[in-house]
């Protein structure tokens, strides 16, 4: 794996996801430049890319299928776009070094969930799903951006809490919320985790303190 050896650094510029003003992630003038903004309709084939790497194999017995996968999930990001929910967006990190304006290196996807999934009722909270890293881009900043940009919205929202969930043995993912300030809120089993030995499912929350973002 190539490494960028830059730490990136967060601005203050604020996002605001109505006026599609971007929030700028950014190192000194020798390093890399990131721009996150709201995905497009001409993203989707990138943004698409990037989620079915990060979660699916290409090798292996169940590489044919990355075509497959790659493409429902593209159809899935369509629809959430396409409709007329007023508590969602999709977020994407642009690397703007070489002044390309689509080179696409990380996604995250932001809305609202209900405490009743089946009725879509109860209390409302901010949703956090598909964080999404290019591999040559982890570890130096941009799903810390991206969290950090989720974190504004959910407040330009109007709510004080964020949730997210992790697999209990992605330790790499976990340290990172952890250090970010979420908790976790409940570990949850299902006869997934028994029968298939799959791993657990962990909901992690994050108070969002006024202060708590510069």
């Amino acid at each position: 794996m190539n490494e960028i050896n830059t730490k990136l650094a967060l601005t203050s510029w604020f996002f605001h996801p109505y006026h599609q003003e971007p929030v700028k992630v950014a190192a000194d003038s020798s390093e890399r430049q990131l721009q996150i903004r709201p995905a497009t309709p001409a993203d989707l084939n990138s943004v698409a890319q990037i989620i079915a790497e990060s979660f699916h194999s290409q090798n292996g017995m169940w590489g044919w299928a990355f075509p497959l996968l790659r493409l429902g999930i593209y159809e899935d990001l369509k629809h959430r776009m396409a409709s007329s929910a007023p508590h969602h967006v999709c977020l994407v990190a642009v690397d703007t070094t070489s002044g390309a304006a689509n080179d696409l290196v990380g996604t995250v996807e932001l809305g609202v969930r209900f405490s009743d999934s089946w009725t879509q009722t109860g209390r409302s909270f901010p949703y956090l799903s598909n964080l999404a890293v290019r591999p040559q881009y982890r570890r130096h900043g941009v799903a810390s951006g991206l969290l950090t940009s989720c974190e504004k919205v959910s407040q330009e929202w109007g709510f004080q809490d964020l949730y997210l969930h992790v697999l209990e043995n992605n330790h790499q993912a976990r340290q990172l919320y952890f250090k970010l300030g979420y908790q976790i809120h409940k570990v949850e089993s299902n006869w997934n985790t028994f029968i298939a030995r799959h791993s657990r499912q962990i909901l992690l929350h994050k108070y969002l303190r006024t202060n708590s973002i510069s």
